[in-house]
């Protein structure tokens, strides 16, 4: 595959944003029984990771701003770009080691994501899409799963947990929905959650409570992966409303049907 010179560029911040988490995730082993705990590190790994990022993009494009998870907004001189940073996305799966971890970076213009790339070091593996340019891992060409009856689908979706997210919806949506499907999942990355449904590994996914970090990258590469990507009410405000329902047209549609029913 071809790629653009700002989707190179992103991908090599991906990369070595990357080898630092990997470096750091092959210490978390020895951490777990330390007397500290591995949480500050952890943090420390986060950190280091999005001034890996913030740092290769802004030699390629400096008047760009961020909106990036550690550091919040960083307003850039050209008011149309902006770069979408998660450095260390998974980071509970990261803590206790767990492979499963990415780093995400989008770019924002005017409003529209253009651009994504996805990349999990433990596994190395990485998505990228362009707008209008299709979606890839690792150079392959991905397209979502052609299933179309909710019983052969495997789905993933987030669960909260302690102090975080609204318990009793989860609890009522996951009811409404394990017993329509071939299976439920929930890794714990939601920017892969939402790769893996551009690949076809999930037939479907939905979140509550995300970050527009946590889905600007993945929901690009759904679309341009042939799926579909709106809010739980069908619309396009992901990022205000902080919910999310991805899949091909059939399961998304049907999988969001159920969201709505389980709010009676």
């Amino acid at each position: 595959m071809s790629r653009s010179a700002i989707l190179n560029v992103m991908v090599q911040a991906a990369l070595k944003a990357g080898r630092s988490l990997a470096r750091d995730f092959g210490e978390v082993e020895n951490l777990q029984v330390s007397r500290k705990g591995p949480s500050d590190f952890v943090s420390a790994a986060d950190i280091a990771a999005e001034k890996i990022v913030r740092t290769e993009l802004q030699k390629a494009r400096p008047d760009y701003g961020f909106l990036m998870e550690e550091s919040g907004v960083i307003k850039g001189e050209d008011p149309q770009h902006r770069w979408i940073v998660d450095p260390l996305d998974g980071t509970t799966n990261f803590l206790h080691g767990i492979p499963i971890f990415n780093v995400s970076i989008a770019l924002e213009r005017e409003g529209v994501i253009v651009a994504g790339v996805i990349y999990n070091p433990a596994m190395d593996e990485l998505f990228t899409a362009e707008r209008g340019r299709g979606a890839f891992m690792n150079d392959r060409r991905l397209r979502v799963a052609a299933r179309k009856s909710l019983p052969d689908c495997v789905i993933g979706t987030g669960i909260p947990f302690l102090g975080v997210g609204d318990h009793a919806r989860s609890l009522k949506e996951i009811r409404h929905v394990m017993g329509e499907v071939a299976g439920l999942r929930r890794c714990g990355a939601a920017a892969l959650d939402l790769a893996w449904t551009a690949a076809g590994r999930y037939d479907g996914f939905w979140e509550h409570g995300l970050s527009p970090w946590d889905m600007a990258a993945g929901l690009l590469m759904v679309r341009e992966a042939g799926g579909y990507v709106t809010d739980i009410d069908g619309g396009e405000q992901m990022f205000e409303t902080r919910s999310i329902v991805a899949g091909n047209e059939q399961v998304q549609g049907q999988l969001r049907k159920l969201l709505v029913n389980a709010r009676g």
